[in-house]
């Protein structure tokens, strides 16, 4: 299980209005106004129909509380808990109209951000017993990055940055714009503060020697390199710099990855090619 708290739902709560006012559109919940008795009320679950790691509680809670502050709202299985098919994540009594209005946002998030944390968990366990660490990249869906991000902590992995204003790195476009790995890591040296952690992105060992020379980098991040050129750069850094594989990153390359000896593998796939856990609603 995750041990990662919460963020406060303030944070959480632009998201998740912003999704139930797309959903309920104009008019509101049509269907259920128009066949619903008023207040009825029923009690309903939120059920896994596979395995998975769970991600999502906390925003799928909120739904219901947003749409109505007087549901009686129970999460039975927390964030970052693994859940088997047909266990009950979430109990949830009150209005039915209030239920049935809040059910598909609720889902969604749920079921898209179990999905994160679940192929994040199958890339922790791949690297069980490896110091490698497992991390996400900038590659999230517009609007959703704080929740993704804290879906790949769930899964038990680890955060990159969140935003461009978080840490440098320097990648091959900014040293190409900049003349050379040399300009741009004295201009880094000039410019930036002491507390902006600095990382620059190299695609070969003829780079890693001018680096090491110029100074100024915190992590060094291998893109698309052989296993054998990354081993053989981690043992030149000799501990000057955190190191980071990315690049061709699968499920089945890890161990290899891991081989190389380096601190982190960064995925893009942990969010853009994650699918969506089946989780249902049943009164």
């Amino acid at each position: 299980m995750s041990n990662v708290a919460n963020v406060p739902d303030i944070i959480l709560e632009p998201m998740v209005r912003s999704a139930i006012v797309e959903d309920l559109g104009a008019a509101g919940d049509v269907t259920t106004r128009s066949v619903l008795p008023e207040g009825t009320r029923y009690k309903a679950q939120m059920r896994a129909r596979q395995d998975a790691v769970v991600s999502g509680m906390q925003v799928a809670s909120l739904a219901f509380r947003l749409i109505d502050p007087d549901l009686i709202v129970e999460t039975v299985v927390a964030d970052g808990t693994a859940c088997k098919t047909g266990d009950t994540l979430m109990r949830i009594e009150g209005s039915a109209a209030s239920i049935l209005a809040a059910e598909r946002v609720a889902l969604n998030f749920a079921g898209r951000l179990s999905g994160t944390a679940t192929l994040t968990a199958s890339y922790v366990q791949e690297l069980a017993g490896a110091k490698t660490r497992i991390t996400c990249t900038r590659k999230t869906t517009p609007g959703l990055k704080l929740v993704e991000k804290l879906a790949i902590l769930h899964g038990g992995g680890h955060n990159h940055r969140f935003s461009l204003s978080d840490a440098i790195l320097i990648k091959d476009n900014h040293i190409a714009a900049a003349g050379g790995i040399k300009q741009v890591l004295e201009a880094v040296q000039r410019n930036v503060g002491h507390m902006v952690v600095v990382e620059i992105e190299i695609d070969g060992l003829h780079q890693l020697d001018e680096v090491l020379q110029t100074g100024g980098a915190d992590v060094i991040m291998f893109d698309n390199m052989a296993t054998e050129d990354m081993a053989e750069a981690v043992k030149r850094i000799d501990g000057r710099a955190k190191t980071e594989a990315s690049g061709n990153v699968t499920l089945g390359r890890l161990r290899e990855i891991a081989s190389a000896n380096v601190d982190y593998i960064s995925s893009g796939a942990l969010t853009h090619s994650a699918g969506t856990v089946d989780f249902g609603l049943d009164f």
